[in-house]
């Protein structure tokens, strides 16, 4: 019997998940997939929205400029990477400068700082790669770019070493009211719980809808993006926005935190809550598009492609409240852009609805610090040297496209929550994501992961489930590479 099931450890969970061990609680996230980050919150743009775009009044207005507000602390106390570096958007109509005070007007009032209406000069400035039609943009300073892997692990890590259970694999057929609380059916077994936090994404409406009379209704929002090299990454400095339209936030141009240049994505509306192909149209409107806020990309750096489902709930906002007709089951669905930069408002507007119905007690061993891998590229020469002599395998490069060490992957599987795939590793360190997409280390992490699981080679996978990396032909050239060797 728990206090609070979360259904769902994406960054929507783990926010909620680590507000919510703050409080003498018994927790549990219940998750489909073999880790965290495996759904929406692994595939977006990235940004720590200002919050000048959300309709004033809207929650999710007040949770995106409490979000912003809270990234940088939260980044000093859980150590993932987060910059500040503002975001422009650009107009190229004179029609368009209207709708740019529009929207100066519009994050003002939602209490965003430092909006400022830039010429066209002001504009190429600060962006000289701007589109050659650019006429005046918005500048909004305190726009960030984070990593949203990092960020999402670093909540669930802090959650889990606060008392907060994890279980992975995990995929809930069906919840049953009962006289107190729920009963929760699940792959491997029923849990029982007095409170549900349902943060399930795309099938937030499905688990909302097997409680409540007043149905929910979530449409899957695919986005396309394509990633280029990070030779490439200098080519802008800010988040370079288009105008919004009636689809969101339209195709941006970004830097990441890692030195990237992202650009994306589309809006495509689906009835599939899986479908998450790329597409040559996709790719295509992705390209087009970029190039009306900026010019010369160089797309030929293009080093991978990738898609996400965005939630979309009908009224096109946030929905965070207990179910009027299921006390206990809180939703937190509808959850799309700004869902990554309000998670940690998110999380709080949760724990404070939970609190207010369980009264629980301060769980006074909170620890609200956590710390990330160790990057030995941040260290002096002589701190590495130092820190090779005492552990060797930081001495021994794995990932020769992000430089990533034998030590950094050791400490992702070795971790909370540790990584028990090829993208598990990926996410936490970044081994496999660089010009060669894994082509020379995947089968160098999977000889690490296969020795620290104590699994066989054939066992390892890239994603969890049934994506084994070895099979047929494959498994046998493996098993004959391991006899010479």
């Amino acid at each position: 019997m728990y206090d609070v099931i979360i259904i769902g450890a994406g960054v929507s969970g783990a926010a909620a998940a680590r507000e919510l061990s703050r409080y003498r609680l018994k927790i549990c996230v219940l998750e489909r997939e073999e880790d965290v980050c495996c759904g929406t919150s692994k595939a977006n743009s990235g940004i720590a929205h200002s919050g000048y775009d959300a309709e004033p009044g809207s929650l999710m207005a007040e949770l995106n400029v409490k979000g912003s507000n809270m990234m940088g602390q939260l980044s000093k106390e859980l150590d993932f990477p987060f910059k500040q570096t503002g975001s422009l958007t650009v107009c190229t109509t004179e029609n368009g400068i209207a709708m740019l005070h529009k929207l100066r007007e519009r994050g003002m009032k939602n209490g965003v700082e430092g909006l400022r209406i830039l010429d066209r000069e002001e504009a190429l400035a600060m962006e000289p790669n701007l589109s050659d039609q650019v006429l005046a943009a918005l500048y909004a300073p305190t726009a960030g770019i984070v990593c949203p892997f990092e960020l999402n692990i670093a909540m669930a890590e802090n959650a889990y070493n606060n008392g907060v259970e994890f279980k992975f694999d995990t995929e809930v057929k069906h919840i049953r009211k009962q006289e107190k609380g729920f009963v929760v059916e699940t792959s491997k077994g029923d849990f029982e719980t007095g409170c549900i936090v349902n943060a399930a994404g795309v099938y937030a409406d499905v688990f909302h809808n097997m409680v409540s009379e007043k149905k929910l209704h979530i449409t899957p929002r695919r986005g396309e993006y394509m990633l280029l090299d990070k030779s490439a990454g200098t080519h802008v400095n800010h988040t370079i926005f288009a105008l919004p339209n009636k689809s969101g936030k339209g195709v941006l141009v970004t830097q990441t935190v890692h030195g990237n240049i992202l650009i994306g994505p589309t809006a495509t509306d689906l009835e599939d809550r899986e479908e998450t192909a790329t597409t040559s149209e996709g790719m295509e409107e992705v390209s087009a598009k970029s190039r009306k806020t900026v010019k010369d990309i160089p797309l030929r750096k293009v080093i991978t492609s990738f898609a996400g489902l965005r939630a979309i709930e009908d009224g096109m906002d946030f929905v965070i409240e207990e179910v009027e007709d299921a006390p206990g089951f809180i939703d937190c669905a509808g959850i799309a852009s700004p869902g990554l930069t309000s998670s940690p408002a998110i999380g709080c507007m949760v724990a404070d609805i939970v609190k207010e119905k369980l009264h629980p007690e301060v769980n006074p061993d909170f620890d609200p610090v956590r710390k990330g891998i160790l990057d030995p590229s941040e260290l002096s020469l002589e701190e590495r040297n130092e820190l090779i002599k005492r552990s060797p395998e930081y001495g021994n490069i794995i990932c020769r496209c992000e430089m990533i060490s034998e030590g950094e992957i050791l400490d992702a599987i070795r971790r909370p929550l540790g990584a028990k795939s090829l993208d598990g590793v990926k996410r936490r360190t970044r081994a496999g994501m660089g010009r060669c997409q894994s082509g020379f280390c995947s089968p160098r992490t999977m000889e690490i992961l296969s020795r620290e699981l104590g699994i066989s080679m054939e066992e390892i996978t890239k994603r969890g489930g049934a994506s084994r990396m070895i099979e047929g032909i494959n498994k046998k050239i493996a098993e004959e590479g391991e006899n010479h060797e």
